[in-house]
C-alpha cells in the first residue's frame, strides 16, 4: 500500500503508562526497519480524532492498562473507522477484567483457582473468614490493573486488611484469590500459534511489578523446564483460554502450575503485552524463530495482510 500509513498509540493515561512508552519506542524503530511510514501517537497528548488530520490509516496498540487493553481505544478506532492490531472491543474488555474473565473460564471448564469479589474495606473478622473459606495463602488484586500494580501476597488477616485497601486505591473491585504454590509459565500467542513457554523465577515474594520491570535478579527460562508433553498441554490450554475470552491477533496468558496436582491453573489474559527488552512475548517469539523486527510484521500482517508491507517485502 503505496498510501499507508501507520500510528503506534503509546503512553496513554493508565498506571502503566511508564511501560507502554518504552513498548512503543521499540516497536516504533522496528516499523521504520520495516520500510512502513509510521508514526506515533500519544492520547494522553492529542485527542484521537488528529489521527484522521495525520492520514493514519491503521493503528498498531501499544497502550498498556486501562484505556488501551480494555475495549475503551478498540471501540474509538472502530468508530472512527481506523483498523488496528490486536483484540476487539468484546474481548479487550472480558480480558481487562479479571473477575469476569474468570467467570468465562469457569463456564468453559478451564482451570482457574478460587476466589471471591470485595468491592470495600474489610475488617480483620471478615479476613479470617475468606481465608477460611479460600485458603490462608491468598493473592490480592485489582481487578482491572496489569503488570501487577496493586498487588499484594498475603498470608494473614491483618496483611489482608491492608492488602484489600491498597488495591481499593487502584480499582472499586478487588480480587481475592488463592495463592498457587509452584512454577509460574507465561505462553505468549501469535495469530493462531501458541509460542514456547517461559519460566519465570524471581527471589521477590512472587513475580511483581519490581520482578518484572526493574530487577536484574529475575531469571527466564525459555525453553522453560517442561517436557514435550507438557510444552503442548500448556500451549492448547493457553490458546483455548485466549479464544474463550474472545480474544485474537496476538497476546499473553499468564499461569502457574500447582507443585501438589501439577496441574496448570490459568490467572490472567494480557491482550497487549510489553514489547520492551524485558518483556516476555520478544523472549518467546526469538526461542520460535522471530527476531524483533520479524515478530513486529508478524503481528501487523495478522491484523491487516500482507498489504500493509512496502513492495518489497511482500511474501518474503
Amino acid at each position: 500500500m503505496n498510501n499507508t500509513k501507520l500510528a503506534i498509540l503509546l503512553g496513554g493515561h493508565s498506571a502503566e503508562r511508564e511501560v507502554s512508552l518504552a513498548s512503543g519506542n521499540a516497536v516504533f524503530e522496528a516499523i521504520q526497519a520495516i520500510g512502513i511510514e509510521c508514526i506515533t501517537f500519544d492520547p494522553k497528548t492529542r485527542p484521537l480524532t488528529q489521527l484522521i488530520d495525520e492520514g493514519v490509516t491503521h493503528v498498531m496498540i501499544m497502550l498498556h492498562g486501562r484505556g488501551g487493553e480494555d475495549g475503551t481505544i478498540q471501540g474509538a478506532l472502530e468508530w472512527l473507522n481506523i483498523p488496528y492490531t490486536g483484540t476487539g472491543v468484546l474481548g479487550s474488555a472480558i480480558a481487562m477484567d479479571k473477575l469476569h474473565t474468570k467467570h468465562v473460564w469457569q463456564a468453559c471448564g478451564l482451570p482457574t483457582a478460587k476466589y471471591t469479589e470485595i468491592k470495600a474495606p474489610i475488617s480483620v473478622i471478615q479476613a479470617q473468614a475468606i481465608m477460611t473459606q479460600i485458603s490462608k495463602l491468598l493473592m490480592v488484586k485489582p481487578s482491572h490493573e496489569g503488570s501487577s500494580i496493586g498487588m499484594s501476597k498475603t498470608t494473614s488477616a491483618e496483611e489482608l486488611v491492608v492488602a484489600v485497601n491498597t488495591a481499593l486505591t487502584f480499582d472499586e473491585r478487588v480480587l481475592i484469590e488463592q495463592y498457587i504454590s509452584g512454577a509460574e509459565y507465561t505462553v505468549s500467542i501469535l495469530g493462531n500459534q501458541a509460542l514456547p513457554s517461559i519460566s519465570m523465577v524471581t527471589p521477590n515474594s512472587f513475580y511483581d511489578y519490581a520482578a518484572k520491570y526493574q530487577s536484574n535478579t529475575t531469571q527466564y527460562h525459555c525453553p522453560s523446564d517442561l517436557n514435550s508433553t507438557d510444552e503442548q498441554v500448556i500451549g492448547e490450554l493457553s490458546l483455548d483460554a485466549f479464544h474463550a475470552v474472545s480474544c485474537h491477533g496476538w497476546g499473553r496468558v499468564d499461569l502457574m502450575r500447582d507443585q501438589h496436582s501439577g496441574e496448570f491453573i490459568l490467572l490472567e489474559v494480557n491482550t497487549v503485552p510489553g514489547m520492551t527488552n524485558k518483556s516476555l512475548v520478544p523472549k518467546a517469539a526469538k526461542q520460535a524463530g522471530y527476531e524483533f523486527n520479524d515478530l513486529v510484521q508478524h503481528i501487523l500482517v495478522t491484523a491487516f495482510g500482507e498489504d500493509i508491507l512496502p513492495i518489497t517485502s511482500q511474501g518474503s
